[in-house]
């Protein structure tokens, strides 16, 4: 089974490794969807795989860290793409979360990047 919770956030990047006429390489801002997905069986007692509350305590040390900051100067983003993104939040969240199996950054409402991790 697979628990799914949402977040928000608002940053601003710059992909500065990119072609000098590239419109990504300009400074820009999205607003982020990150959803972090759960897989097990649900508890015989509590009939969960995980408390929705759990998620949100895992992510929140992130979500401080990335809502209304300028992605390049976070630690770990120096190369803030999408792909990075996910990987820098799975890093952060997995060790709190052991259940956590992917993370998916949406950047747009029609761009995504998945990211399922690594032991």
């Amino acid at each position: 089974m697979q628990v799914i919770k949402s977040f928000q956030f608002e940053s601003a990047h710059r992909l500065m490794h990119l072609r000098e006429d590239h419109k990504c390489r300009r400074l820009h801002g999205h607003s982020f969807k990150v959803d972090l997905v759960c897989e097990g069986t649900p508890d015989p007692r509590t009939g969960m795989v995980v408390d929705f509350a759990e998620i949100k305590n895992a992510f929140q040390p992130c979500h401080e860290l990335l809502d209304h900051h300028y992605l390049n100067e976070v630690e770990g983003l120096e190369v803030p793409t999408s792909e990075n993104l996910a990987k820098w939040i799975w890093d952060r969240v997995r060790p709190q979360l052991s259940c956590l199996s992917e993370v998916i950054v949406h950047e747009t409402c029609t761009a995504r990047v998945a990211y399922r991790g690594t032991e």
